[in-house]
């Protein structure tokens, strides 16, 4: 996967603004994998059953965990 297919999967990332904006790409791009997570709010009480999607191995969201996809709490 080139880094113009992962920076996709950027959006909503707390560092997204290092890709065109402040720098010219972030430092966590290079050596990020897509891989399967759960987004759960730090407020969400579990069960945590929303269906996992596609991240960046470095995606960092403020307020939001990212857990393997058969965990449920």
């Amino acid at each position: 996967m080139t880094k113009e297919d992962k920076k996709k999967y950027c959006s909503g990332c707390y560092n997204d603004i290092y890709n065109g904006g402040m720098a010219k790409e972030c430092w966590g791009l290079g050596g990020a994998e897509l891989v399967m997570r759960k987004e759960v709010h730090v407020d969400q009480m579990p069960p945590w059953n929303q269906k996992a999607r596609k991240f960046l191995s470095c995606y960092n969201k403020p307020r939001y965990c990212y857990m393997s996809p058969e965990r449920t709490c």
